[in-house]
């Protein structure tokens, strides 16, 4: 089966950074897009950015446009989450998520999931 492990969550202050990765394995790792999203408590899930993997074309809401920086080692198999100038609203659950793709896909439809790493910014 596919995998997804996400790590590097924490607690920080406000202001700090934060840098979260997500190991893929089980997957041809070129052919994917990979995504980041996040879900606080009591609201939806929502997009934070997204990379096509092959094209290193990347996307990011507009919330953390400019904060985050979505990044790959393909040598690794592993995409990044470079988290800057965090914001008590950045607290949330963070996932990463893989799906096949042949361009850059920003939508919400993602076939693997990881389990999450909890982000807490105060």
């Amino acid at each position: 089966d596919v995998q997804l492990v996400e790590s590097g969550g924490g607690s920080v202050q406000a202001g700090g950074s934060l840098t979260l990765s997500c190991a893929a394995s089980r997957l041809a790792y070129a052919r994917y897009c990979m995504g980041w999203f996040r879900q606080a408590p009591g609201k939806e899930c929502e997009v934070v950015a997204h990379i096509y993997i092959r094209g290193d074309e990347l996307f990011y809401a507009d919330s953390v446009k400019g904060r985050f920086t979505i990044s790959q080692d393909n040598a690794k198999d592993t995409v990044y989450l470079q988290m800057d100038s965090l914001k008590p609203e950045d607290t949330a659950m963070y996932y990463c998520a893989a799906r096949r793709c042949t361009l850059l896909y920003v939508g919400n439809d993602y076939t693997y999931w990881g389990q999450g790493t909890q982000v807490t910014v105060s």
